[in-house]
Order: structure tokens, then C-alpha cells, then sequence
């Protein structure tokens, strides 16, 4: 007698993936570079984390989504993200976009780890859902403007856009130069032509003029307009924001975008694990990591232990930002509230003021350490 045939051992099914949101800005007017380094260093995170087995074994997922520098767009995103079941959102890089999607996570109660954006007011009013890695910008900018002091500049100039995050930076350098006898005089990018910007600079008596707009446009053509006019020889450009940090900046520029002094949140000497990540984000990216990369790196580890011991439960996670206890790449991390900022803050990540050495465009100085 023929037996049937014996019925098929059950394949295993693949474990479910855990999935993280992840917001950057990955195309214009977005800055692509800073949102290209941001995601190298999430995307490094999760890839470590899934080869230790990820998450009681269910790999990692980062859901990206590129912001633009839009904010509605990136609400709009937050909301998808949440209906897509995300334990949490990370990253952004843009502080006025980070400001939105903040909101709209409070809205849904969805926790959010903001990489890389410093506007104090994050948020309109305090939340639990929300955290956030990069220092403050009332810290970063008073530390550039006392940067500034130190270096013998009372009387600068800030070539601004409108934007509440340059109003917010120029208001902080005002009063941190007024306490001690300095001044800043605030000239409109939009209406000024940079020539004609140039000539306000000469007629105004400065010592010191700060970028306070976008790159590349019109934070190039400004650049190049002051190196080309033999007026302004002696004058300091600045740029608190960061612009020269990236690539892009030099291959905009060359030997005219060095000697612009900017913020940059990295220790002086990183120790063993910010060697080994900067080795690994330097092959990935295939260029020197910005501080960005490694706050990205930062964020997913961060959310990962959260993730490994709360559950992934929205609400147990955004309870947990007081626990945070984290190695991170630029020093332990520890979340706790902080006077003015209504969002769970990291403090601090080490600040310092770094430009690109007029010598060799592709080294940077540190030029003051907060």
C-alpha cells in the first residue's frame, strides 16, 4: 500500500521588523548635505544594531522620508509615519521643520528624537514626546559670540533672511555683544544685493560679518562679493550655523570659503567608540563625517536601547527619556529638563567654534572650545 506523501515541514516565517520614521532633508531647498550625512549615521546605527540581532530579534526598519526643508511637509510625513505604526520618529536637521514635525508628534503622541535642529523653542509648550540630542542654540551662539569678544569684534554685521530661526540667532548675539559694550547691525540678504551689501559693510564700520542665510544661495555669492572687494580685506566672515562644514561648501568656494569660523558640536579628541564610528562613516560617505553623521549615529543608538528596554509601546517610550544612559559617540548621554526648553534635552553635546584652515581648505582648526 502507498503511504500519501508526508505534508511539508512549516517554513519559518521572517520575524516582524521594528520601524522607526526618519525625517532629513535629501533634496533642494532642503541643505542635502547635511541631510546626506544625517541618514549615513542613522543608517550605520540600525545596521549595527540588526547585525547584534537587532531588537529581541525583530530587525530595525527606518522608514525615511525626505523633508525638504518643508514643514508641512514633514507634519504631513509624521503623520504617515504614525499610521504606518512607527515605535518613533528621529533625525531632521532644519530647526524650523524640526518645529513642525515636533508639533504634530506632541499632536499624535508619538515620540520624537530630534537629531540635529537647536532652536530653544522646539516646541510651544513643554511635552513628553519629544527629545532632543543637539545643544540649544542659546548655548551654541552665545559661546560663537563670545568667540567673537575674545577675538576683538564689538561692532559686527549679520546678513540675515527671514526665517524665525535666523531672527532667533541674531537676537541672541545682540544681547550677548551688548553685556559687553558690543553691537550688531542687521542687513537684509533679501533686499541687498551682495555688492550692495558689501558697500553697507564699508559705510557701517564693522569689523565682522555673519552669514545668516541659506546655502548655497545667496550664502556663495555673499562670500565671494567680500573676498573680491579690496575694502573689506580685514574683515572676519562668520558663519554660527554651520555652512562650511560640508563639502560642498569647499567645492563651492575653494580657498575663499576658509577662514569662516563656524559652530560645530564635536569633542576635541573623540574617544574609541567616535573613532571607530568616524572611520566607518568616513568609508560610507566617502568623505570626511560632519558632526551631522554622527548625531544620526547617536539618535538610533539611543532609540534602540529605549526600544530594548521599554518595549515599543509610544507611551512607555516617550516615559523613558529620564532613563536614557547611552554611550554615545561624542560622550554619555543623558536626557533632563532644562530652564526655557519644553522638550527632554541632551546636555550638552561639546560645542566648539572650528574653521577651514586658509592653508589646507580641507583641515579644520579649532579655533575656541565652549
Amino acid at each position: 500500500m502507498t503511504r500519501p506523501p508526508s505534508p511539508a515541514a512549516p517554513r519559518p516565517t521572517a520575524p516582524m521588523s521594528l520601524r522607526l520614521g526618519v525625517l532629513a532633508p535629501l533634496t533642494p531647498p532642503g541643505w542635502v548635505g547635511a541631510g546626506r550625512h544625517l541618514l549615513a549615521g542613522l543608517e550605520l546605527a540600525a545596521r549595527e544594531v540588526n547585525d547584534a540581532g537587532g531588537i529581541d530579534g525583530r530587525p530595525l526598519e527606518l522608514l525615511v522620508r525626505d523633508t525638504a526643508a518643508d514643514p508641512e511637509r514633514a507634519a504631513a510625513a509624521v503623520g504617515e509615519l504614525a499610521a504606518l505604526g512607527v515605535a518613533a520618529v528621529a533625525g531632521e536637521y532644519h530647526s524650523v521643520v524640526a518645529r513642525a514635525a515636533a508639533a504634530r508628534a506632541d499632536a499624535l503622541g508619538v515620540p520624537f528624537l530630534c537629531s540635529s535642529a537647536v532652536l530653544d523653542a522646539l516646541t510651544g509648550e513643554p511635552t513628553e514626546w519629544v527629545a532632543r540630542l543637539a545643544p540649544a542654540q542659546s548655548l551654541g551662539w552665545r559661546i560663537y559670540g563670545d568667540f567673537l569678544l575674545g577675538a576683538g569684534h564689538r561692532r559686527i554685521a549679520v546678513a540675515t533672511q527671514p526665517s524665525v530661526y535666523w531672527a532667533s540667532g541674531t537676537g541672541l548675539l545682540r544681547d550677548r555683544l551688548a553685556a559687553r559694550g558690543g553691537t550688531v547691525v542687521e542687513l537684509d540678504a533679501h533686499a541687498l544685493t551682495p555688492e550692495a551689501l558689501c558697500d553697507a559693510l564699508v559705510d557701517e564700520g564693522v569689523t565682522a560679518l555673519l552669514l545668516l542665510v541659506g546655502h548655497p544661495e545667496p550664502a556663495v555669492p555673499i562670500v565671494r562679493a567680500v573676498r573680491g572687494d579690496r575694502r573689506l580685506g580685514d574683515l572676519l566672515i562668520g558663519a554660527p550655523a554651520g555652512q562650511p562644514e560640508f563639502a560642498e561648501w569647499a567645492e563651492a568656494l575653494g580657498g575663499d570659503g576658509a577662514g569662516i569660523p563656524f559652530l560645530r558640536y564635536l569633542p576635541e579628541r573623540p574617544g574609541p567608540l567616535g573613532e571607530r564610528i568616524g572611520k566607518e562613516l568616513r568609508e560610507r560617505l566617502g568623505e570626511e563625517p560632519s558632526f551631522v553623521a554622527f548625531e544620526g549615529w547617536d539618535t538610533v543608538t539611543v532609540l534602540a536601547g529605549l526600544l530594548r528596554s521599554h518595549g515599543t509601546d509610544r507611551a512607555a517610550i516617550a516615559a523613558s527619556w529620564p532613563s536614557v544612559a547611552v554611550e554615545g559617540t561624542r560622550g554619555p548621554i543623558r536626557f533632563s529638563r532644562t530652564p526655557g526648553i519644553g522638550v527632554w534635552q541632551w546636555t550638552w553635546a561639546p560645542v566648539q567654534v572650528v574653521d577651514r584652515d586658509p592653508a589646507e581648505p580641507g583641515r579644520f582648526r579649532v579655533l575656541h572650545t565652549g
